[in-house]
């Protein structure tokens, strides 16, 4: 079963969070899947993680690039893993997939979206119930995450 830790964005939004973790999960030699919830949010993710820092940017890719099995990143909005990722980011009110095949699962979730929140909730309760090892991430003032539960 995955580890899946659940995110709660309550002082940063998710373009300030996820670059960190991103960067974090490259430095542990994983690759990763972000899967969103629109093509909107894939396309803005897309440019972002070109641009988010002066000094560093994040290689990826989306299915329209080729090569998907190359991506250090791959960008979607569908339950494909084309690069072997170890670890699937799930973003603005994506939809879980199966995540037996993963090591790590990270829903991010938006702390000020009632409805993002209620989302959540429910996914934690599936997945418990699915027998995944489930951890809950918040932040705090300064943006550092603590674990809640």
């Amino acid at each position: 079963m995955a580890e899946i830790l659940f995110y709660h964005l309550t002082e940063s939004t998710l373009d300030e969070a996820l670059p960190g973790l991103l960067e974090r999960s490259l430095g542990r030699g994983w690759r990763a899947v972000v899967q969103a919830g629109s093509q909107e949010r894939c396309e803005a993710l897309d440019a972002h993680l070109w641009t988010y820092s002066d000094e560093s940017f994040l290689a990826h890719g989306l299915a329209r690039d080729g090569d998907a099995e190359a991506q250090p990143i791959y960008l979607t909005t569908g339950e494909e893993n084309p690069n072997g990722a170890q670890v699937r980011f799930l973003v603005d009110r994506a939809r879980p997939p199966d995540l037996s095949g993963y090591g790590r699962a990270v829903l991010m979730f938006d702390g000020h979206d009632p409805e993002q929140l209620e989302e959540a909730r429910g996914h934690w309760n599936a997945l418990k119930a699915a027998g995944h090892d489930l951890t809950y991430w918040q932040q705090t003032p300064d943006r550092r995450w603590e674990r809640k539960a």
